[in-house]
């Protein structure tokens, strides 16, 4: 995807040896035009697929996946919450998960009431990197006994272990853009 590669070769910003900040762009200010676009590349790589419901987990991954479900005739959105409040009922799928950017453990949840058997699902998330909010992700479908049609992805860090993780256990990445590696600040993309 050209435009998202431009982006990120432009905009995108190596802090610390292994993060990539493209929050002017992706996940803090969204750009419309761009957004559009991922949603239509999840589209073409999965148009094929009949997709009942799009599932995510929350903050930057409900833009894309809101913008994707208008590519799939509105399949609904469901976004996985990081933890519990006061609203939240005894009745939801759990799953614990590693926070790479953050350096953090949270329960991510959904209600039972918004996933079941009868589902088949694309995980939509923006970054891959170690793969542990789309393994929790997986963990929440399965106990749903719901079907994974495929996981997109936004950016992935080819250099970690995400897609290794996800593809041993039989499902199907499509990244938009992958991350060879960071170099002296700069990003190399493959």
């Amino acid at each position: 995807m050209e435009l998202l590669k431009e982006r990120i070769l432009k905009d995108g910003i190596v802090i610390m040896p292994d993060i990539l900040k493209v929050d002017s762009f992706l996940n803090h200010q969204i750009d419309p035009t761009l957004y559009r676009q991922i949603a239509q590349e999840f589209k073409t790589r999965f148009k094929d697929t009949k997709i009942t419901k799009i599932l995510t987990i929350e903050a930057s991954g409900i833009g894309i996946a809101l913008a994707t479900a208008f590519e799939f005739d509105d399949a609904p959105v469901v976004f996985a919450k990081k933890g519990t409040a006061k609203t939240t009922s005894t009745h939801y799928y759990s799953s614990k998960v590693h926070s790479f950017t953050k350096g953090i453990d949270y329960d991510a949840i959904v209600s039972k009431k918004y996933l079941d058997k009868d589902d088949n699902i694309l995980i939509i998330d923006d970054f891959l990197a170690n793969g542990q909010a789309v393994l929790g992700l997986v963990d929440i479908v399965k106990q749903a006994g719901a079907n994974i049609a495929g996981v997109g992805i936004v950016v992935e860090k080819g250099f970690q272990t995400g897609r290794q993780l996800i593809e041993e256990k039989g499902y199907r990445v499509e990244s938009l853009a992958v991350v060879e590696a960071f170099r002296d600040g700069a990003v190399i993309l493959k």
